[in-house]
């Protein structure tokens, strides 16, 4: 499994448009063979920018399932007429350390560095 994310940029005074268009488009992502699930964030400091993230089976499923595909021109459609910018998108993955997670000793709850 691989995530896309996606750092969008809409026009200001677009964002509910965006949200919108948003819910009209998420089925065409949704129903591509190899998508596993979908979800938007929206910035809280910044409420024109938003984040698509978006779990694929791997990249050659987003890639030849929806990006090469009509999938893909028919979300751009709907969406296009509020962004800003053309969308930033990467792929991350999990990271196993083999590390147990332990709160006693977590730098985050514990207050001490390691």
């Amino acid at each position: 499994m691989v995530l896309e994310v996606t750092l969008i940029d809409v026009l200001p005074g677009r964002e509910n448009d965006f949200v919108n268009a948003y819910e009209l488009a998420r089925p065409v992502v949704a129903g591509t063979p190899g998508c596993r699930s979908l979800r938007l964030q929206r910035g809280l400091e910044t409420p024109t920018r938003f984040v698509l993230l978006t779990e694929w089976d791997s990249v050659e499923a987003h890639e030849q399932n929806f990006r090469r595909t009509d999938r893909f021109a028919q979300w751009r459609a709907l969406i296009g007429g509020s962004l800003a910018q053309p969308p930033l998108a990467e792929y991350f993955t999990d990271v196993t350390t083999g590390h147990r997670h332990n709160p006693d000793q977590d730098f985050f709850t514990s207050g001490q560095h390691p």
